[in-house]
């Protein structure tokens, strides 16, 4: 993806209201956690229904400040979405925006048991990193996973999201994360989707009112271990 540029309109509402155009001027090593969204094969690998390849390409990113996150001794989180009977029962809404042959394809290709459910090869994983399951766009939505009891029994107050697709689990998670008085910064070099306009547009809505937009360097030079 091209570089979040912010424009004039962003920029002066952030200096109107804040003083300055960085809302997070430094991150607690500890408190902070990575939240890396979706980063399976089945959105990442072409051939999937729901194939984003563009993820691949921020995946030396991802790595990148995952490992310095571990070394400040703050949690590394990775997101699966599962299609399992149990985490699609209830969601009939969702169901009609496919056809029932597409929708079946969904199933088994996010099913738990399917190569689609893994986690991108390329991705340097840790035991001692955090696995959860979610069952719905946002991680935190009620009933989705288990994250926000995970990041509090941790102590974690800030929250980094990467992932795909920006402007779809990547942005509902962050916006939820701040409704529940997470510092929540967007990742925007370490974030994808399939179109660039899409991806612009999902970091200047959030920027604008929910949380701040980071690049990985600027988040490892305010970063405090």
């Amino acid at each position: 993806m091209k570089p979040f540029e912010k424009p004039e309109w962003l920029r002066n509402r952030l200096q109107g209201r804040l003083g300055r155009q960085v809302i997070y001027e430094r991150f607690d090593g500890v408190k902070t956690g990575v939240i890396n969204v979706d980063m399976q094969n089945f959105f990442c690998e072409e051939g999937y229904l729901a194939a984003c390849p563009q993820a691949q390409d921020v995946v030396p990113e991802i790595n990148r400040l995952n490992a310095v996150i571990r070394d400040a001794g703050g949690p590394v989180v990775w997101i699966q979405t599962t299609a399992e009977p149990y985490a699609i029962a209830g969601w009939g809404a969702y169901q009609e925006m496919f056809t029932p042959e597409n929708w079946v394809r969904r199933s088994e290709e996010l099913s738990e048991s399917h190569p689609g459910f893994a986690l991108w090869p390329e991705l340097v994983t840790s035991d001692e990193d955090l696995f959860v399951k979610k069952t719905r766009y946002s991680c935190f939505i009620s009933g989705s996973s288990n994250l926000d009891d995970e990041m509090k029994n941790r102590g974690v107050d800030t929250l980094l999201i990467t992932g795909v697709a920006t402007n779809v689990c990547c942005e509902s998670t962050a916006r939820d994360a701040m409704m529940l008085n997470y510092r929540t910064t967007m990742v925007a070099d370490a974030l994808a989707t399939d179109e660039e306009e899409a991806h612009k547009y999902s970091l200047t809505a959030f920027n604008a009112n929910f949380g701040d937009v980071q690049n990985v360097d600027d988040i490892i030079r305010r970063l405090n271990t």
